[in-house]
Formats: structure tokens, sequence, C-alpha cells
């Protein structure tokens, strides 16, 4: 069985607004690429949920414009939204400028949904888009149809084994192997 995480919706941003007490941002999709001479400064803009305040996110600072492939160029100054969740989840950038990703409501689990039998031995494995961090419990809950201290009790009770092991919040690629229990 294979379930896939996506992304719904761009993630909001997580910084303090200088303005109000808001600590979400999102994003315009729109990038801003100033030049001066030879060189160019490109950022990312995002607006304050609480007073719309815009900022930038730092993309690239005095970068010689000769450094800069066209093809990207012309993918910034269309504002291609491929680009914008690329560079957002970039983790350079969320360094850079000192933010992170808030994926609350921006992600949703593909799985098909799966009729569990007692006896049965499922392995299941989960790939992820980019790196969205979903609480493993929530994630089971959802994949499974089942309720969250339904998906809690497999972890304690040790019917979900995997060969890593599994942290209480997961973003990465990764399969296990549910033990439907015997009523």
């Amino acid at each position: 069985m294979q379930w896939l995480v996506r992304h719904t919706a761009l993630p909001l941003i997580r910084r303090q607004c200088l303005t109000c007490a808001s600590g979400r941002f999102r994003t315009t999709g729109a990038f801003r690429v100033n030049a001066h001479a030879k060189k160019l400064d490109i950022w990312l803009l995002a607006i304050c949920v609480g007073c719309e305040q815009t900022i930038k996110l730092e993309i690239q600072e005095q970068v010689h414009v000769r450094t800069v492939a066209p093809a990207l160029l012309d993918q910034l100054h269309r504002n291609d939204a491929g680009l914008v969740l690329q560079l957002l989840t970039d983790p350079a950038v969320l360094r850079r400028n000192r933010v992170t990703l808030d994926w609350q409501d921006a992600w949703e689990l593909q799985a098909d949904p799966t009729k569990l039998c007692a006896g049965w031995v499922i392995d299941v494995a989960v790939r992820f888009e980019h790196s969205i961090p979903v609480r493993l419990v929530r994630l089971l809950a959802l994949g499974l149809g089942i309720p969250r201290a339904a998906a809690e009790r497999l972890i304690t009770t040790r019917q979900i084994a995997s060969t890593c092991a599994l942290p209480t919040t997961v973003s990465r690629n990764f399969s296990f192997t549910l033990r439907v229990p015997q009523p």
C-alpha cells in the first residue's frame, strides 16, 4: 500500500510581525528582483495575516547577474508558483531568514481507504512530496481511517513496526508494517 503526503497550499511563514502581535505571514507568490549595476537582489514577498505589513524573504543578495541562469531569471520575473514553493521550502532560505513554516491546513494525505480485518499484516510505504512535518498519530489516523486514540494504541502496543525508529513527527519517506490485532 502506498500513501502520499502532498501540499495543497503554500504554508504560512512563522515570524513575529514588528507592527502587530501576529506571528504568521502568507506569501504573495511574488518575487522582487532589484538590480544594482551588475548585482541582483532577489526576495520573496510575504504579507502579515494580522495587519498586512509586507516583508521580504531574502533569496539572493548582491549576486552577479551573470551567475543567475536566464531560465531562473525568467521564472522569477513570471512569479513561477513551482519556484515559490521550491524556494519557500529550501532549508537554506529558511535559515537565512530565521523563519519556519506552518503546514497546518496546507497538506493532505492521499491513501486508499482500507478496511482493517483482524489478523491482517499490512505493509505501507509513506512518501512525502516535500519535507512537511506531520504528527505520526495524525498521519496513521487519517490513513487508516481510525480515531487518533486507536492510532496511539497501535504505536504503544507495538503493532506498528518500522525499519527505522518512528518519531512523534515525520517529514521524510518511511515504511511500516501494521499487524491488525485479533479481537
